[in-house]
């Protein structure tokens, strides 16, 4: 693996203004890459992910005996095996993809043969034991390394279950719902916190029935998946940072055409509301069961208020956590976030390097096991920040400089080409200096 890290100079801007599309939804490229390759015949699909991630979760898939082929820009073709895949005679490369490790333990788990999956160090690090657990509920033959990867799958016919997930997490929730896709019976998975729902609306777009409540999601096996066409929506998540970087600027009008505005993602427009941003919905429609639409925000005069993010708000925030907690000094009361100690197993532990970079651009911030005080009100300047080779802490910290005095230094740039290769490109295009 390469050790050479690349640094971006973010410089003050005066404003946030414009329009961009921006690339499809991580979240479901995976999903769409994932289910393509494993259904019968050949789908198609633009505006496809352009985040490393994905690419890893299609070669994966590759390897199992999909083709991919790219036909244009941001636009794949994806042939699949039918629900029968081929073992590859080589571990299975998910570079720094948890997603793709964790669903792709469940489509394997009910497979002829033996798989072994692999990550690159910081994919090492994160907890497995979770998907493992009802997988072997379910029968399955899953051996970890001390809880974590390289996770090893011998496939064979499973059993289904009804389980209740401890942790609230979709990536959990997809692998177990992928395993009973195979399985003769009906499982159901149950969780306390309604997690994002784009694998059960992309199952259903490849034709599989699902039955859902108020806190459990059910599917009946084994079902055969079909081809679909689709246009990925703009990522939600990657808007994150420009929607928080145009609530910086009283005076600012940025529009986001073609957004992904599932209702399980799109909690954060409910929390830059509440800040005092003003958005606007245009164009809202449904494509493959998921919400489009163009978003236009614009900060008020006055700036930004407060707000307090925990409970079940902070499980669906949990990636845009930390460039809200990157943006609290510039409010005017500040930002309070609780129940978020899932923060500390991702990419990095997100926690501690958000309180590491607020203070080393001068703010007051106190840390908590499971989330931070930021007072607002408070005056940055520039400064050297270390994303710990963590894509959203680089994003994050890159939309905290635009505020600054002074010129602010991102270490570890390159790491945002994980899930958004395109963002310091875009995010020039929007700033006015």
């Amino acid at each position: 693996m390469s050790t050479t890290t690349e640094e971006r100079l973010i410089r003050p801007a005066r404003n946030i203004v414009g329009s961009l599309r921006l690339p499809g939804d991580k979240s479901i490229s995976h999903r769409y890459g994932m289910l393509a390759a494993f259904a019968a015949g050949t789908s198609r699909f633009t505006n496809f992910s352009t985040g490393a991630d994905c690419a890893s979760t299609l070669a994966c898939m590759e390897a199992l005996g999909a083709k991919v082929t790219k036909t244009a820009e941001n636009a794949i073709e994806v042939t699949g095996v039918a629900g029968k895949v081929v073992p590859a005679g080589h571990p299975l490369d998910c570079g720094n993809s948890g997603s793709t490790m964790r669903m792709m333990s469940g489509l394997l788990a009910a497979q002829d043969g033996s798989f072994t999956l692999v990550g690159d160090e910081s994919l090492s690090r994160r907890p497995m034991e979770r998907v493992r657990k009802p997988l072997a509920e379910m029968g399955a033959d899953v051996v970890l390394t001390e809880g974590h990867a390289p996770v090893t799958i011998h496939g064979r016919a499973l059993k289904a279950v009804d389980y209740t997930t401890p942790v609230p997490s979709a990536q959990v929730k997809t692998c177990i719902l992928l395993a009973g896709l195979q399985t003769e019976g009906t499982t159901t998975v149950r969780e306390a916190i309604r997690t994002r729902d784009h694998s059960e609306l992309a199952l259903r777009a490849f034709g599989a029935k699902l039955t859902r409540t108020v806190d459990s999601v059910s599917i009946a096996g084994p079902q055969a998946l079909h081809a679909i066409d689709a246009a990925v929506p703009g990522d939600i998540s990657s808007a994150a940072f420009f929607l928080c970087a145009a609530a910086l600027f009283p005076g600012s009008n940025l529009v986001l055409a073609q957004l992904g505005l599932n209702p399980t993602r799109a909690a954060l427009l409910d929390v830059l509301t509440a800040l005092g941003a003003h958005i606007a919905v245009l164009d809202l429609e449904e494509k493959n069961a998921e919400l489009v639409g163009t978003v236009q925000i614009t900060s008020p005069p006055e700036g930004l208020g407060s707000t307090t993010v925990s409970g079940g708000l902070a499980a669906q925030l949990i990636d845009e956590l930390p460039v809200l907690a990157a943006i609290a000094p510039y409010t005017s009361g500040g930002i309070r976030i609780r129940d978020a100690k899932e923060l500390r197993v991702k990419e990095s532990d997100r926690i501690a390097l958000v309180v590491k970079n607020l203070r080393a651009m001068g703010a007051e911030v106190e840390e908590f096991e499971d989330g931070v005080d930021v007072p607002g009100g408070q005056t940055l300047h520039g400064a050297t920040i270390d994303s710990g080779g963590d894509h959203r802490i680089a994003m994050a910290f890159s939309v905290a400089g635009l505020r600054a005095e002074g010129e602010t230094l991102i270490q570890g740039a390159e790491s945002a080409g994980i899930s958004f290769p395109e963002f310091f490109d875009l995010l020039d295009r929007v700033a006015e200096r």
